[in-house]
């Protein structure tokens, strides 16, 4: 069992002609994914990475049965590909493609919701699940199969903790990310009850960082509904108020979405923040050891 992703999951790549998709999904195909099938308008009848290619998602769907897609799109065009996408029948798609526009993302929020979609990002490195199914731009070397949830803001910083996890002789169940934009598809408090209920995963790494409130609102969620061990780091800590730091959503004011306040909510909900990213696989090996005696 894992998280959103399985060996069942079978992927379209929109966008596959150009050199993030190509790219992308040649690592997606070493890390076990089914990849079966790639979408650019006008290249049908096309081969890339040994995978055909179609005009349509919904062409894609008919002849392959995807059943995830992830979008290499150009900014612009995403709100269209998610769209085409979500009509196809497509339930999961991971947008990796970074600039899109905030009322954009509204629209495609809503739109995928309404017919029963989900969308990871955007801006995001996407989803894996080690030994089973990666969608997106997350590096393959950082995993190993294990019982470790990760669910994350950032993008390197999740690969700097996923890969410290590995190191340490662990490996994750399912890792998230998330993406850094002010509106994404699936947040911390959709993630949560998904590694509450699955079986793989023993203990959760939050990744967070300054901005909003998002960290707030899962910790007052952990406090009341989450059982599992939880690790968190929150990335921002020196920021001065109102300066944004990287994403778009890292933003800071009126003393809100600081690091000191996503930091206290998490301690007073039982969770043991790191002070330095490096930390976290220490602490989650000494959390799970812990959890072994009993």
């Amino acid at each position: 069992m894992s998280v959103l992703v399985d060996h069942q999951t079978r992927v379209v790549v929109q966008g596959i002609t150009g050199h993030q998709g190509t790219t992308h999904t040649r690592q997606m195909k070493e890390f076990g994914t089914q990849v079966v099938a790639g979408v650019t308008p006008g290249k049908a009848g096309a081969t890339v990475e040994g995978v055909p290619v179609f005009d349509s998602v919904r062409d894609a769907v008919e002849r392959t049965g995807a059943n995830a897609s992830c979008i290499f799109v150009p900014a612009p065009g995403a709100k269209d590909a998610l769209i085409e996408a979500v009509d196809a029948g497509i339930r999961l798609c991971t947008i990796v493609t970074e600039h899109v526009p905030f009322h954009d993302m509204l629209v495609m929020y809503h739109y995928a919701k309404s017919r029963g979609a989900r969308i990871i990002g955007p801006n995001c490195p996407g989803i894996a699940a080690p030994g089973k199914a990666k969608v997106g731009i997350i590096p393959n070397v950082v995993f190993r199969p294990g019982r470790v949830g990760v669910i994350s803001r950032s993008g390197t910083l999740t690969y700097e903790i996923v890969n410290g996890i590995t190191e340490h002789g662990l490996g994750e169940s399912t890792c998230i990310g998330l993406g850094g934009d002010p509106v994404v598809g699936t947040t911390f408090l959709d993630a949560l009850p998904m590694f509450e209920t699955d079986h793989d995963t023993d203990l959760l790494v939050m990744v967070g960082e300054i901005g909003g409130t998002a960290e707030e609102d899962a910790a007052e969620y952990i406090g009341k509904h989450f059982s599992k061990p939880v690790v968190a780091y929150i990335a921002g800590r020196a920021a001065p108020e109102g300066k944004r730091m990287g994403h778009a959503g890292a933003i800071i004011s009126r003393g809100k979405g600081t690091a000191a306040t996503k930091v206290a909510a998490l301690e007073a909900a039982g969770v043991t923040v790191a002070r330095f990213p490096y930390d976290v696989a220490e602490l989650v090996a000494a959390k799970l050891a812990k959890a072994s005696q009993r």
